[in-house]
């Protein structure tokens, strides 16, 4: 019970940093600039709803593409690690004035729901490795079956509380205003950094391990 609590606040936890609701607020109101309520909240269901089903996905089929290539787990989470990293780096100095690749909100055939909300601002190389490692370690859990519903509702949980802070992201945006949303920005950069130096950390422990180098112990 205890080791599936701390799967499920992990996986949310991590994901919430890396999809950063806050972080996609500035470029989500800008591509909805003089758009409606209504309108602002069907693209935000929208993304959501895309992000959703890349993340199931990759919790899927994740594991199988490992397996097919060959790639150890071990080096799963210290690329994913190292990946975190960057975005962690990027969050807590943020470049001034980056624009967003691919995106027109003037055409009205523009599916920006998926690009570039769903991805890459949403579900990226970030949120990838997290699913992956986290799946990695179903393998070591006694209950696989309920290790995977643990997963997929952190991630139903996560996405859900995106969709809020997109729906409502007038008030949000306001509430806090910019100093607000750059301050929770780099707090939250830290934390990713942190989080991809510990998964870095575990996979070069579980490569050792698995060469034999076991006394680290």
């Amino acid at each position: 019970m205890h080791r599936n609590v701390s799967l499920f606040v992990g996986t949310f936890t991590t994901l919430l940093a890396i999809i950063n609701p806050l972080e996609v607020l500035p470029v989500y109101l800008q591509l909805l600039l003089g758009k409606d309520a209504a309108a602002h909240r069907a693209v935000a269901l929208k993304s959501c709803s895309y992000a959703l089903l890349l993340c199931f996905f990759f919790l899927i089929f994740g594991a199988l593409m490992l397996r097919i290539f060959g790639v150890p787990l071990a080096m799963v989470r210290v690329v994913g690690g190292i990946i975190l990293m960057k975005i962690g780096f990027e969050l807590f100095t943020p470049e001034r004035g980056k624009g967003v690749a691919g995106a027109d909100a003037s055409d009205p055939d523009a599916n920006i729901a998926f690009v570039p909300l769903a991805m890459p601002l949403m579900f990226g190389p970030g949120a990838i490795a997290t699913i992956i490692g986290m799946t990695a370690t179903v393998r070591q859990s006694g209950d696989e079956i309920v290790s995977f519903a643990v997963i997929a509702a952190a991630i139903v949980l996560t996405v859900f509380v995106t969709y809020l802070c997109l729906a409502y992201a007038d008030r949000l945006a306001k509430f806090m205003g910019p100093m607000g949303i750059d301050a929770t920005t780099r707090v939250v950069g830290f934390f990713v950094s942190a989080i991809g130096v510990g998964l870095i950390f575990d996979g070069v422990i579980e490569g050792l391990e698995t060469h034999g180098f076991t006394g680290l112990h």
